[in-house]
């Protein structure tokens, strides 16, 4: 699969979350090969769990890995620190982001720790989040830590 191909995935999973009353954040984890080994989408606002971001959702539904620097971490918006050390701790290589323009999150620190970062400034996947962002800010706002 191709890194396009995968974040369409991830893009499955952020309509879902807002199709749930979520904010439109999805992820998945995959082999470098393309297998997909989990997806998922931020599920904060659904049950109420502020840990529950969509490359976490994603993470678990994944269940243990032999390793992980194999692994490729697509997610539709640049990780939060959070889950940027989600993706250090575990040394996942390489991160698929859809775009970094509405948050930066830590990918600066990811690129810095040697993790292989693709920013594919995917105008879709800025639509959704702006959208969100315009109808729930508060929502936003509590999600990044504001």
């Amino acid at each position: 699969m191709t890194d396009r191909q995968l974040l369409e995935i991830a893009l499955e999973e952020a309509r879902l979350g807002l199709g749930e009353g979520g904010i439109p954040i999805g992820a998945c984890l995959a082999g470098r090969d393309g297998t997909i080994l989990g997806r998922g989408h931020n599920r904060r606002v659904q049950q109420g769990d502020p840990s529950l971001h969509g490359e976490t959702d994603a993470f678990r539904a994944a269940g243990r890995q032999r390793g992980y620097r194999d692994k490729v971490m697509v997610t539709t918006l640049a990780p939060c620190w959070y889950c940027s050390g989600l993706i250090r701790q575990f040394g996942i290589g390489k991160v698929i982001v859809g775009e970094s323009r509405t948050f930066q999150g830590g990918l600066s620190w990811l690129r810095e720790i040697g993790v292989e970062v693709a920013d594919l400034d995917s105008p879709e996947c800025s639509e959704l989040l702006q959208g969100f962002i315009r109808q729930h800010p508060e929502i936003w706002a509590e999600d990044i830590g504001e």
